[in-house]
């Protein structure tokens, strides 16, 4: 079972050794740098357990019928023991001592068993993992054994290609090659994008901190290449074993298009560096890469209960194995690299539930994401022109830069029908090109990166506002909608005039018209430019008529902002059956798709979201009414839901409520009765979510429309909260009390202006705000 709670903020642990938790704890204790991901499977083999090793960015279609995913790769984890002939097997014999855990601060994850076996002979076996940080590339392994009598210990270790997703194998037979009798490299190909993977291993061995030579054979099987050890050893002799393993394909930048055989030696020669360097060194190297450019970066100190700070840290931790720092030209899914779910593709997530955070913490890596973006304009356009429109309309989901549209067609079994349910997202959710505008105006705003926005920024913005021009249509009340779509709440499709994609369309439209203006005026030569390529002169023309006759939904007489043309006017059921379940999707088992859309019943947060984004646009009135009246109808079933409604129940006030949401967003994936983080893999923009209500929702801090605020408004159980961010180039630290708040601005640059609880201030070095 899982247990956060001891006194160290920066230790998740495993108490004791459970299978049903297997799944559930290699996605949690989750190793990765943004290049790969590796699921924390113990080095021993059982029932139920989960191995992947994923890539980022190595996208492979298997076959008709199946969508484009991330493949898993080579196995290079597992590591087989015997001692005295008894296999190493937790669930025979006796464990007298258990723990796993994972440091978040360090990344290290270490596994302590003294184990009896079926024989009676008992063990002390000490086993340490990292995916380093530093080396984007590495691997490494360091095994103690301390065996409390004499034993023979055999050892069965290498590198496995048998992998598959779900029983999709995404590579060809592979080549494997021995060097040296020690270094193994084993070359697979995915099947259909044609990326070769180079996937090595080392082993060495020490005797009471000696070198050790350890007698092995060398086995090549069918997809896999391993060593069989043997070697005996006095009882309370510590034997110790490092396996490195490194992994390069030739997508990564640095060697793309490289041949097999230099693929080979390239990833010799790193195992050979890697080896040299040793477990203790590529450990310590790896942790003060952790220290700073994670958390000297981010810091983050809640007084408070530990467990607050430590789901914020937890969350903070798996934003930084999501994130593909290294490579501009992938983006992050919504498993991030922690398993096989969503197949690794990017949606709306990444715009609004990460991108805040890599904006305030590491806005090179957030310029990184946007830069994909721009990348993936040529997709965009094609998927525009297939429905028959101009500009840019961005994909529902996306994979590598060129894939294009890879949302999946079919998925599921439709209670009532009894066929495959025909998935509209890919179709008909067409909010995903504002988000992206707006993930683009708000790295823009918060950054002052002019050198994007001239170069790719305002390009995104008048190509997808050239898309929402051509989307809108002229009815006969004169106004333009926008029909048949799907909002985020996706418990509704085929609605009209679905609040938050109008608003955020006309939002794209009103922004695209302003900059046109700004450089028309200001920047000749990109005016000159872009008006070629995407006729800004009869844009602009367009874009003015079309602003004022964009039709909106506006508040009933109750005071509640109409989720679409139709919601307030559907059936109630009793929800409260669904919203008392420990799992998502329970609706999905009395009623179907089509009957869910006719029930006054939400999957996740859809105009809160809108309030959230567009805040500046609405009454508190009518956020309070349309919050207390969509609240209830919420299932939560949305992971990027709860975070939502926490931040919009503290801008209006509930404060216990908001706290409340809060904590229920810190367990989606640290509780231990839900599965939902199991096989699938991690919760990635609920990571984002959490630290979103932790600084953006009791912190206060918001980019409100193009400029800062700080609000802070901290839970009853919080006395303070600290915290830094970036704001065009210049470091703010935050310190935040019951009664007061303080702000440091690092550097003696331009003064900042900000608005901190309704009044504007200007930040030179050092700030104090009474409450």
């Amino acid at each position: 079972m899982l247990d956060f709670s001891r006194s160290d903020e920066w230790i998740l642990g495993e108490d004791e050794f459970d299978p049903k938790f297997f799944s559930k704890v290699e996605t949690c204790f989750n190793l990765g740098n943004g290049y790969l991901g590796l699921r924390s499977s113990s080095e021993e083999q059982y029932v139920g357990e989960q191995r992947d090793l994923i890539v980022a960015g190595t996208y492979n279609f298997f076959a008709e019928g199946e969508t484009i995913e991330l493949p898993n790769a080579a196995d290079v984890t597992n590591i087989e023991f015997k001692f005295n002939g008894d296999r190493l097997d937790l669930n025979q014999g006796e464990i007298i001592k258990y723990d796993r855990h994972i440091n978040l601060k360090t990344g290290l994850l270490t596994r302590t068993i003294t184990w009896k076996s079926k024989s009676g002979d008992e063990y002390d076996l000490n086993f340490e993992r990292i995916v380093s940080l530093k080396r984007l590339h590495t691997i490494a392994f360091n095994i103690s054994i301390v065996p409390k009598q004499k034993t023979h210990i055999e050892i069965t270790t290498g590198i496995n290609g048998r992998m598959s997703n779900l029983g999709c194998q995404h590579f060809t037979y592979g080549t494997p090659r021995f060097f040296d009798n020690k270094y193994m490299v084993y070359c697979p190909q995915t099947i259909q994008s044609n990326i070769t993977f180079a996937i090595g291993a080392v082993h060495n061995f020490k005797l009471n901190d000696k070198p050790f030579e350890v007698g092995g054979n060398i086995n090549i099987k069918r997809r896999y290449m391993f060593f069989n050890y043997s070697c005996d050893v006095e009882a309370n002799d510590t034997f110790n074993m490092e396996k490195i393993c490194n992994v390069y394909t030739d997508r990564d930048k640095d060697i793309e298009g490289i041949d097999l055989k230099d693929l080979q030696l390239h990833c010799l020669e790193g195992l050979k560096n890697d080896e040299a360097t040793g477990f203790a060194k590529l450990y310590e190297e790896s942790a003060n890469e952790w220290k700073t450019t994670v958390w000297d970066r981010a810091p983050i100190e809640i007084d408070g209960p530990s467990k607050d700070l430590f789901a914020v840290r937890f969350a903070q931790y798996h934003l930084r194995l999501m994130a593909p720092a290294h490579d501009n030209r992938m983006n992050i899914g919504a498993k991030g690299i922690t398993g096989e779910g969503y197949k690794g593709h990017v949606f709306w997530d990444s715009e609004i539930f990460l991108l805040p955070y890599y904006i305030f913490n590491m806005p090179e890596i957030a310029k990184s994401l946007e830069e994909y973006r721009y990348f993936i304009l040529p997709s965009a356009h094609k998927k525009a022109s297939e429905n028959g429109f101009e500009g840019a309309q961005y994909p529902w989901e996306t994979a590598w830069r060129d894939d294009g549209e890879v949302t999946s067609k079919y998925q599921g079994t439709d209670i009532v029908t009894g066929e495959l349910i025909k998935i509209w997202t890919g179709i008909i959710e067409i909010h995903i090109t504002a988000d992206v505008a707006f993930g683009v105006w708000s790295y823009y705003k918060c950054t002052n990166d002019q050198e994007f926005m001239d170069n790719k920024g305002y390009e995104i913005i008048f190509d997808t506002a050239k898309f929402w021009v051509n989307r809108l249509e002229l009815e006969k009340d004169g106004m333009y909608h926008i029909n048949d779509v799907v909002g985020p709440d996706e418990y509704k499709e085929h609605v009209d005039d679905n609040s938050y994609t109008n608003y955020l369309a006309k939002w794209n439209i009103e922004k695209a018209l302003e900059y046109a203006h700004l450089i028309k005026n200001e920047k000749k030569d990109i005016y000159k430019r872009l008006n070629k390529q995407l006729g800004l002169n009869k844009l602009i023309k367009r874009w003015e008529e079309a602003i004022p006759k964009i039709f909106l939904q506006v508040p009933n007489e109750k005071g509640i902002l109409p989720q679409d043309d139709t919601y307030l006017t559907l059936k109630e059921i009793d929800l409260d059956k669904y919203k008392k379940q420990p799992f998502v999707g329970g609706i999905y088992k009395d009623y179907n798709q089509d009957q869910i859309t006719k029930i006054q019943v939400s999957k996740q947060a859809d105009v809160m979201v809108l309030f959230y984004l567009l805040e500046d646009k609405f009454d508190k009135s009518v956020k309070v009414n349309s919050f207390n009246y969509y609240e209830p109808h919420c299932l939560h079933d949305s992971s990027l839901s709860l975070c939502t409604h926490s931040m919009l129940a503290a801008d209006i006030g509930k404060h216990e409520m908001a706290y409340d949401l809060f904590e229920k967003a810190c367990l989606i994936d640290l509780d231990n009765n839900n599965p939902n983080s199991s096989y699938s893999g991690i919760h990635a923009a609920s990571c984002g979510g959490i630290w979103q209500c932790a600084i953006q929702g009791f912190g206060g801090l918001r980019m409100l429309g193009g400029k800062l605020r700080i609000s802070p408004q901290l839970p009853n159980k919080w006395n303070s909260l600290k915290y830094s961010l970036n704001w065009q180039g210049q470091l703010i630290k935050v310190e935040v009390t019951k009664d007061k708040l303080v702000l440091t601005k690092e550097k003696n640059d331009n003064p900042i202006t900000l608005e901190v609880w309704e009044k504007e201030y200007k930040l030179e070095d050092t700030l104090t705000i009474e409450k």
